[in-house]
C-alpha cells in the first residue's frame, strides 16, 4: 500500500485490452492514443468507477519491454490494485511471471543478459557503491569490454580455421606472434575482472565484519548497538550466543555484513563447541574482525586467548575493542593500554554498554572497508555467475597461450580459443539457454 501504484501491460494488444475497463472523458480509446502520452480517465468495473487514474501508453520498439505496454497509475489501496488485476484478467490478460518484463526485454533485443541482471542488482542495491556499479553494468560498459574481446578472438579463430582448409599446403593465415600478443591482452583484461569480484562481491553482499571475543564480552551488546535493533540475546549467562547470527547495516554508505558468533572459551558443551567451531570459520570468511576484549577479565586470560586468534587474523583487518571502559577509571586505565601490544591495525577503548566510542568505531569500520572511489569507466565483477564464466574463459586463454608457446596444432587451438568466446558469450547472452534463462529471471521480482 501507497500513495500511488502502477500496474504494467506488456504485448501486442495491451490498448485494446486496457480500453474495455478505462473510460477518458474525451471518449477517446487508447488504442488510437499517440505513442508516449499520458491520459486521465477512471476505471470502471460492473458500472461503477473503481478509481480515476492516469494512463501511459508506449508503442514498440520504444518501450522497457520492446513491445506495445501501457502502465496504469491507480491510487495505492491494495483493494483498489487487486479489482484493478481481476478486472484485466477477466478482459485476457494474465499475470507476468517473475522477470518477465526484463525477459522479454533481453529477448527483444533492448539489452543483453548482464545488463538485464544488472536492472536487479540496482533495486537490490543498499550503498552509494553498490548502486553505482549496477549503474556502470546496466550502461553496458561491461557487455562492451567483453563483446570486444570476443570479437578480436572472432578474427583470430576464423583465420585458424581457414588454416585447416588448407591443411596439406602448409599455411598460416593467424600471424601467431600477433595472436600470442593479443592472449596476453585477454588475460590481462580477463584477469582483472576476476580479482575484481572480490571487491565487488564485498560491495553486493556486504563487507563481511566478524565479532568475536571470549564469551560476555559484550559481542552481543556491540551487534545491536551497530544495528540499533535488539537482534541478538543479551544475558549475563556465558554461552548465550550459539550459533551464528548476521544482518546488514549501510553506514557511510558502505554496506556491512555483521557476524556475531559465540565466545570462544573452554566448554565441555557439545553445541557451544559447535558454536565456537563455526566461529574460527566466520574468522576465515570475514574482512574485518572486531575482537572485543573485556576489560574486566585477567590479562593472562586476553594473552592466552590470543594466541589461538591471532593466527587466524593475520591477512583480515584486526580492530581491538576493549570493551567495558566505563568500568575501569581513567586514572587505571593505563594498566591495560600495554595489553596486546602489537597487535591488530586499531585498538579502541568502547563501551557497547553506554554506546561509548561508537561513532570512532564506525569510522574505524569505513576506513578499514577501504571501498575505492568509483568512476564510470569502471567495470567490477559483483555477480557469481559471470565469475565463474570468467573463471573458465581465463582458464582456456592460458590454455591457448600455452598452446602457441609449445606449437600445437591448429584444431587444438582453435577449440581452445572458441571455448574462451564461449564462457564470455555466456555472460552476455549471445549464448544461453532456456535453463540458464529460467534460473536467472526467477530470482527478479514479480513486475520486473
Amino acid at each position: 500500500m501507497g500513495a500511488i501504484a502502477v500496474i504494467r501491460l506488456s504485448g501486442e494488444g495491451s490498448c485494446s485490452l486496457t480500453d474495455r475497463i478505462f473510460h477518458s472523458p474525451s471518449g477517446k480509446k487508447l488504442s488510437e492514443a499517440a505513442a508516449n502520452t499520458v491520459h486521465f480517465g477512471r476505471i470502471m468495473g460492473d458500472d461503477e468507477v473503481l478509481d480515476e487514474v492516469l494512463v501511459t501508453v508506449f508503442r514498440a520498439p520504444h518501450s522497457f519491454t520492446g513491445e506495445e505496454s501501457v502502465e496504469i497509475s491507480c491510487h495505492g489501496s491494495v483493494y483498489i490494485q487487486q479489482k484493478i488485476m481481476e478486472l484485466l484478467l477477466a478482459n485476457g490478460a494474465r499475470l507476468a511471471e517473475a522477470g518477465e518484463f526484463t525477459r522479454r526485454a533481453f529477448r527483444n533485443g533492448k539489452f543483453d543478459l548482464s545488463q538485464a541482471e544488472a536492472v536487479a542488482d540496482l533495486i537490490a542495491s543498499s550503498s552509494r557503491a553498490s548502486h553505482r556499479v549496477a549503474m556502470n553494468q546496466m550502461r553496458g560498459g561491461f557487455a562492451k569490454k567483453l563483446s570486444d574481446l570476443r570479437d578480436k578472438l572472432l578474427q583470430f579463430v576464423s583465420l585458424i580455421e581457414l588454416e585447416l582448409d588448407f591443411s596439406e599446403e602448409d599455411v598460416e593465415f593467424a600471424n601467431r606472434e600477433q595472436l600470442y600478443l593479443l592472449t596476453e591482452e585477454i588475460e590481462q583484461e580477463i584477469g582483472k575482472l576476476v580479482s575484481s569480484f572480490r571487491l565487488g562481491n564485498a560491495i553486493k553482499s556486504g563487507i563481511p565484519v566478524a565479532i568475536i571475543g571470549e564469551t560476555n564480552a559484550g559481542k552481543s551488546t556491540l551487534l545491536n548497538l551497530l544495528l540499533n535493533e535488539e537482534k541478538a540475546i543479551v544475558s549475563d549467562i556465558h554461552g548465550t550466543t550459539r550459533d551464528v547470527i548476521e544482518d546488514t547495516m549501510n553506514i557511510g554508505g558502505v554496506t556491512f555484513r555483521f557476524i556475531d558468533t559465540a565466545g570462544i572459551r573452554q566448554t565441555s558443551d557439545t553445541i557451544e563447541t559447535m558454536g565456537i567451531e563455526r566461529t574460527f570459520r566466520k574468522i576465515e570468511q570475514a574482512s574485518i574482525v572486531l575482537w572485543v576484549v573485556d576489560l574486566t577479565t585477567p590479562r593472562e586470560k586476553i594473552e592466552s586467548l590470543a594466541t589461538s586468534i591471532v593466527p587466524k587474523t593475520k591477512e583480515k583487518h584486526l580492530i581491538l575493542l576493549f570493551n567495558k571502559a566505563d568500568l575501569i577509571p581513567q586514572d587505571k586505565r593505563t594498566n591495560v593500554e600495554d595489553i596486546l601490544l602489537g597487535v591488530g591495525d586499531n585498538r579502541l577503548f568502547i563501551s557497547a554498554k553506554q554506546q561509548y566510542n561508537t561513532g570512532r568505531l564506525q569510522e574505524l569500520l569505513i576506513k578499514a572497508a577501504a571501498i575505492p572511489a568509483i568512476s564510470e569507466e569502471d567495470v567490477i565483477v559483483t555477480n557469481l555467475r559471470h565469475y565463474e564464466a570468467l573463471t573458465k574463459a581465463f582458464e582456456a586463454i592460458l590454455r591457448v597461450k600455452e598452446g602457441l608457446e609449445i606449437g600445437i596444432t591448429h584444431d587444438f587451438l582453435s577449440q581452445d580459443i572458441r571455448e574462451c568466446m564461449f564462457h564470455l558469450g555466456e555472460i552476455t547472452g549471445q549464448i544461453s539457454t532456456d535453463e540458464i534463462l529460467g534460473n536467472i529471471f526467477s530470482k527478479f521480482c514479480i513486475g520486473k
